[in-house]
């Protein structure tokens, strides 16, 4: 099993920054890929930012230019800054792992007031 602890979210007014971490322990055999994955009331879930175990990186096209994930392999740990945050960046933020099997965070809320 494996367990995924994300930290770092909250309020901040637009304009602002925050930046989100998720650590993955447990039965970690290999790491093909984490990211995080977004979901606004009323919208489905989609993709925010994904990072390789190699580093290559992916964004939505939303947040291309103001946030930047990147990832620490040695401590199975991957961070997204977000900045120039936005109204309507509110959403809960999940991080995903993909390895063996794919994993999901409980989720943190990040709130952007107008």
């Amino acid at each position: 099993q494996v367990q995924l602890v994300e930290s770092g979210g909250g309020l901040v007014q637009a304009g602002g920054s925050l930046r989100l971490s998720c650590a993955a322990s447990g039965n970690i055999f290999s790491i093909n890929r984490m990211g995080w994955y977004r979901q606004a009331p009323g919208k489905q879930r989609e993709l925010v930012a994904l990072i390789t175990s190699g580093g290559s990186t992916s964004y939505a096209d939303s947040v291309k230019g103001r946030f930047t994930i990147s990832g620490d392999n040695a401590k199975n740990t991957v961070y997204l800054q977000m900045n120039s945050l936005k109204p309507e960046d509110k959403a809960v933020y999940y991080c995903y792992l993909y390895g063996l099997g794919a994993y999901w965070g409980q989720g943190t809320q990040v709130t952007v007031s107008s």
